[in-house]
């Protein structure tokens, strides 16, 4: 049966990591994805080691890690776009994609005549989706912009990390690129409501996606804090500021996480506890209570949750229906039976290291599921096979 993107042609020029991540998306999904690189040096990411991939014999390889988390599925083509050469060759290539995605700076590839303006005239149907730090407008439209500094100066880092007063307390950010990864699945969601609405239209589209858009819109509950009060929300650690009690407990051995979502939650957290009268506390029988009266709350539990093993409060509260957790490293998020039962490392065939371990696509489609087709490629490794599939010629 074909995949459900089966037939959809992407280029992608992008490098890092937002862009990559669509395109992999798309990739995962069935579209076929060319990855157009840099000859020579390819995408950035294929040198941001270590680590490295290694080979059979444990040596580092040219293929850094970080490379590999956004690039399966897709094929790779070199080409210089500051050529002529290069530039007629992407255009040739253009002609029969539905999908470019770029993250050059704002206007950064009018010069070479590969700007949307320019490539709609020869493809009316394309749909181009540029991602860039601050969009394609706006006082900050010529700055770049990177994960870190986004976090940052979009309010993610105002809101992370430990609480004024506390050890270790200021500015953290998210241990992950967690804005470029956002920026990935807005751009890949956009994409496809593209590809529908050309349906109708017949016309593809300009996509103007920014990192601080996308941060912005992320903050969600934090954001909405602040516009409905005018009061900006601050660093918590690890607490919720409109549920109580959400976060992390010292044990006997480590620290875990309890998520108490509701009322009938707590009650049972409480008789697991051996509290049962704090469920009949004015203060806290109601989480907008517990909210209130969080700094009298919090050292209570605090003091109880010590006297048990992690795995014990795990299967107490488990048992009593209270959402909990562990505090995983990721070598035990990887051994985790849910982990192992759902699938999600995959295993696939690397020429320069027989096999490599990747991260499963978490979506599961019940009639067209993702395909692990191709590991992420070497650079330049598909000339010949997409001069042939997309144009016809052999060079």
């Amino acid at each position: 049966m074909p995949s459900a993107l089966d037939g959809l042609k992407v280029l992608d020029l992008s490098r890092v990591l937002a862009g990559p991540w669509a395109g992999q998306m798309l990739a995962d999904l069935g579209a076929d994805v060319v990855k157009i690189e840099r000859p020579g040096s390819g995408d950035d990411t294929r040198a941001w080691g270590p680590p490295y991939l290694r080979d059979a014999d444990g040596r580092d390889t040219s293929e850094a890690a970080y490379f590999l988390c956004a690039n399966r599925n897709k094929r790779s083509l070199a080409i210089d776009l500051t050529t002529a050469e290069g530039q007629v060759r992407v255009r040739e290539l253009v002609a029969n994609a539905d999908v470019l995605i770029e993250n050059f700076k704002v206007g950064g590839l009018a010069g070479y005549g590969l700007d949307y303006a320019s490539l709609s005239v020869l493809n009316p149907r394309l749909i181009y989706c540029s991602i860039t730090g601050f969009g394609q407008d706006g006082p900050y439209a010529q700055r770049a912009g990177y994960d870190f500094m986004i976090q940052a100066l979009g309010g993610m880092m105002s809101v992370t990390g430990r609480a004024e007063g506390e050890p270790g307390a200021g500015p953290v950010k998210v241990g992950v690129a967690v804005t470029d990864i956002l920026t990935g699945l807005y751009a890949s969601n956009a994409i496809l409501a593209a590809v529908v609405e050309r349906e109708r239209s017949g016309l593809g589209q300009h996509i103007d996606l920014s990192l601080l858009d996308v941060q912005v819109a992320c903050l969600a509950n934090q954001s909405l804090n602040y516009l409905t009060t005018g009061t900006p929300p601050k660093r918590m650690g690890n607490a919720h500021p409109n549920i109580v009690p959400y976060q992390d407990f010292p044990s006997a051995d480590g620290d875990f996480i309890l998520t108490v979502g509701n009322d009938s939650q707590f009650r049972r957290f409480c008789s697991v506890a051996g509290h049962p009268e704090w469920a009949e506390d004015p203060r806290f029988a109601t989480n907008a209570q517990r909210v209130a009266h969080r700094d009298l709350l919090i050292p209570l539990i605090r003091q109880v949750t010590v006297f048990r093993t992690t795995d014990q409060w795990m299967a107490d509260l488990e048992q009593a229906g209270v959402p909990c957790g562990p505090i995983n490293d990721l070598a035990q998020v990887f051994a985790d039976p849910q982990v192992l039962a759902r699938g999600l490392k995959v295993r696939m065939a690397h020429p320069l290291s027989g096999e490599v371990d990747l991260v499963a696509n978490p979506i599961r489609l019940s009639r067209t599921p993702v395909e692990y087709r191709l590991a992420p490629p070497l650079l330049g490794e598909h000339a010949a096979q997409i001069l042939r599939d997309w144009l016809g010629r052999a060079g």
